[in-house]
């Protein structure tokens, strides 16, 4: 009997891909509008944390 396929992980694993491109998308416009001359105030140690939401 063949297995059955598990839905849930493949929807998890979608679920974590389109997490991932949306972050780096927001991180591409973030460096593109600082490239363009708008100041976006940088805090000391926040990309060496590790911490990958933004923080508001």
């Amino acid at each position: 009997m063949a297995r059955k396929p598990n839905y849930n992980f493949e929807k998890r694993q979608k679920d974590l891909a389109r997490v991932k491109k949306k972050e780096e998308k927001l991180q591409k416009k973030a460096l593109k509008k600082d490239a363009l001359g708008n100041d976006i105030p940088e805090t000391e140690g926040s990309e060496s944390e590790g911490s990958e939401t933004p923080t508001e």
